[in-house]
């Protein structure tokens, strides 16, 4: 009975032997495997291309600060930074396709407000914030308040005593449903109690001629763009919703410092990429983002339209940023009752 026993004994040896070695190779593989990662993520990126994704048409603003941006990381990482347009749903679905991409740095995000302002617009998104890092924010603008000369109001007190005399009577134009014009004069509505109708149009260009024209009594817009007939004396400009003076309207109040303190209406953009990041990459994307920011090409090309760039203070920034203006302007969606679906 022992020597079967010890018969047995000795069968089972060479399999367990066998699952020892094989367990010690998958160790070794592992080991090895994880090396190498952590190899390419000190030397990222090596020379391979990286792929910036610009949720949005070619030609717009947000492209432009794309390729602006890609020009300069280029240099800075010494590699090729192509920028790729993937526009459509208010910028859902190039931000959906980042999500789906690995997380090692060759795929990026030009990010934007949208990307806070649709997680109430939207009842569902094909995406979740917790799916992108948040690497540094690039620059932001407000919106401004414009009427046509011919409109009686002279200053923001003038009109906020017209609308509140007249409720109903006036009414707004925006470049669309859930832009941050939109939903910054619902947020003004709400705080200086004023009753007016909003005419949401396709696009600036179109909602600037109608103000012009007037078939609509004003208009809250990106800066940049209004800029050029506010300088032309076609419009005329009450009051920015930035805490702070823009430098290209030095001369126009704060709606903080006309009587609604605290006030904020910015369009911002900033670099996101997949979740999951290593840290070495993040790291040198976050430096290398500060550098390509602070370059004079970039900013001269974006002061000169007064779009200001935030100095970068630590890797939190961004997420802090994204995370608040989440629940600011889902506080306006909610009580405005603004939809995009």
């Amino acid at each position: 009975m022992n020597a079967i026993h010890g018969k047995r004994a000795s069968a089972r040896q060479p399999r367990a032997t066998r699952r020892g070695v094989l367990a010690a190779a998958m160790a070794l593989c592992a080991s090895l495997l994880a090396g190498g990662q952590a190899w390419a993520a000190s030397d990222y990126p090596a020379g391979k291309p990286i792929n910036l994704v610009v949720p949005f048409p070619a030609g717009g603003g947000t492209d432009f600060i794309g390729r602006l941006l890609a020009a300069e990381l280029g240099k800075i990482l010494q590699t090729t930074v192509v920028v790729e347009n993937k526009g459509g749903a208010n910028s859902n679905i190039g931000t959906a396709y980042v999500t789906q991409a690995k997380p090692d740095g060759y795929t990026l995000l030009l990010s934007g407000v949208g990307m806070a302002t649709n997680q109430s617009l939207y009842s569902r998104l094909p995406y979740r914030l917790e799916q992108l890092d948040q690497i540094a924010i690039l620059a932001y603008g407000v919106d401004v308040l414009v009427t046509s000369p011919t409109f009686p109001a002279k200053s923001y007190a003038e009109f906020v005593e017209m609308v509140r005399k007249e409720p109903g009577k006036y009414s707004y134009a925006s470049s669309g449903n859930g832009t941050s014009g939109h939903l910054g004069m619902e947020m003004l509505k709400m705080r200086a109690k004023l009753d007016m109708m909003h005419v949401p149009y396709n696009g600036g260009s179109a909602a600037i001629n109608d103000v012009l024209a007037g078939r609509v009594d004003t208009l809250f817009l990106n800066q940049d763009t209004v800029l050029p007939h506010v300088r032309a004396g076609k419009l005329r400009a009450l009051a920015i919703g930035s805490a702070e003076r823009n430098p290209v309207y030095p001369d126009t109040p704060t709606l903080a410092e006309s009587g609604q303190p605290g006030f904020s209406s910015e369009y911002w953009f900033g670099l996101s990429a997949p979740a999951g990041l290593p840290d070495e990459v993040f790291q040198k994307l976050f430096e290398a983002t500060g550098k390509a920011m602070q370059s004079p090409q970039i900013r001269e090309k974006l002061g000169t339209v007064g779009l200001v760039i935030p100095t970068l203070t630590d890797k939190d920034q961004y997420a802090t940023l994204v995370k608040r203006e989440v629940e600011k302007w889902g506080e306006v969606v909610r009580a405005s009752g603004a939809r995009i679906d």
